[in-house]
């Protein structure tokens, strides 16, 4: 997040545009989630699908109600010792006016509050793609809510609360490279490496079921990340934000080609899930460095994203950790260079007067991205670990066996994602029709 604008001749006063753009913003931060359920729904089997939906919207509600009682304040209230935050007139948003702005800038309180309540819903639901298929929901939702307590509302204070060690330290990360990509990829590492492997890891097919859904989900991604993304400026009067808007755009499509390019060459094949990944490493990579580099760096962080992250998703198969739908590779590697890489391309002509390596800045920000990268996933791989270990040894975090191979859908939540009851063949044309089943028999459901 940018820091703080000082207006040395006046006081600002509320701005009507930048506080509709903030909303606007917002939600389209809301619509990621969403969107993220459908690219994860449409990457796993027939039979988990509706939980993949389900561990995404969850989030939006317990996160939303945790953000009001304290979530807000322990993130982005008055500092102590530069790792939390606290102000108990915003617990429950109370004594918040109306027309109260946010320090330093022309936007409401409530429509920065609220601005960031969606990103803290989005990040615990990037990490349920690498747990897909095993994990029981009531555990799940009691993990998002000791997750984002513990871990989240914690490190968005470090990285963009005032007094935050890695805000006063200088760490650049304009809408969540480190907060909440490489948070989540850490935690999804953290959460797996205590939970294990899927049932057939390694041994049965486990292919996407349904790509469509999942380059629909990366569609909706890619038009919320402008939000995600331009909005976290927090408004629209020096251009910053216009050109965070259009790194966005570039980095993701050359990520795109990287991606593809790799796949042609390793593979043999332009694939359609490739196509998607590589969309989301490029929107993951420049997050954090799009308010400071340049186009032509923009394309460079997209390339060098869209390659690296496509050949860190086989790692999980040369270590043995079951990451099921690659959060580890795509968002904790691509939040990784995204982070790093604005060590070199910063121009110093962005959202600050910074300038990395390639553009006569020394190593000075790059060691500053590097204590920031390092310091927040080594804290959330740690307790993130540590809060599935203790979840697992009391009530469980895995269902049983039986659940994962016959699905969890059924078991979970007592639904199937597609209902193939009615797509039999039609009666034959001879007028009649067809016979009603025998007293008390059952109708045949085919089991996806």
């Amino acid at each position: 997040m940018a820091p703080a604008i000082t207006l040395a001749a006046e006081a600002p006063t509320l701005s009507a545009a930048n506080t509709g753009f903030m909303l606007i913003c917002s939600a389209l931060v809301m619509l990621m989630t969403p969107a993220l359920a459908f690219f994860y729904g449409g990457m796993v089997r027939v039979k988990s699908t509706l939980n993949m939906l389900m561990m995404s919207f969850i989030s939006l509600g317990i996160v939303t109600v945790l953000w009001v009682l304290y979530g807000f304040s322990m993130a982005f209230g008055t500092d102590s010792g530069s790792l939390i935050g606290w102000n108990s007139d915003w617990v429950g948003l109370s004594d918040i006016g109306l027309t109260e702005l946010w320090d330093g800038y022309t936007i409401p309180v409530f429509v920065f509050l609220v601005f960031q309540m969606m990103f803290a819903i989005l990040t615990p639901a990037l990490i349920s793609g690498a747990l897909a298929d095993r994990v029981k929901f009531t555990a799940w939702a009691l993990f998002v809510a000791l997750w984002v307590t513990v871990v989240y509302f914690p490190v968005a204070h470090w990285v963009w609360g005032a007094g935050g060690w890695a805000f006063e330290l200088g760490v650049i990360d304009f809408a969540g490279g480190t907060a909440v990509h490489i948070n989540a990829g850490a935690a999804a590492l953290g959460v797996i490496l205590v939970i294990g492997k899927r049932v057939g890891f390694k041994r049965d097919p486990m292919r996407p079921h349904s790509l469509p859904l999942v380059m629909l989900g990366a569609g909706l991604l890619w038009f919320g990340w402008f939000g995600f993304n331009a909005g976290s400026w927090l408004g629209n009067d020096d251009g910053v934000g216009a050109l965070m808007f259009v790194n966005t755009q570039v980095a993701t499509g050359a990520a795109v080609l990287g991606w593809l390019a790799y796949e042609k060459i390793r593979h043999g094949a332009f694939t359609t899930l490739g196509a998607a990944s590589g969309a989301v490493s490029g929107l993951v990579a420049i997050t954090p460095a799009g308010g400071a580099v340049s186009p032509l760096g923009a394309i460079a962080i997209g390339v060098i994203a869209g390659v690296v992250c496509a050949m860190a998703v086989g790692l999980k198969y040369k270590f043995g950790y079951d990451d099921s739908l690659d959060v580890v590779g795509v968002h904790m590697v691509g939040g990784i260079l995204g982070s790093l890489l604005i060590g070199f391309f910063a121009t110093g002509k962005g959202q600050s007067d910074v300038a990395g390596l390639f553009y006569g800045g020394g190593l000075d920000q790059l060691w500053k991205q590097c204590a920031g990268v390092f310091g927040v996933l080594a804290y959330s791989l740690v307790v993130s670990a540590v809060l599935a270990f203790l979840l697992d040894k009391t009530i469980g975090m895995r269902v049983s066996e039986d659940v994962e191979v016959a699905g969890i859908d059924q078991a979970e939540h007592a639904e199937t994602a597609y209902d193939f009851s009615g797509a039999g063949g039609g009666a034959a044309r001879t007028g009649a029709l067809p016979a009603a089943p025998a007293a008390g028999a059952e109708s045949k459901k085919v089991d996806a």
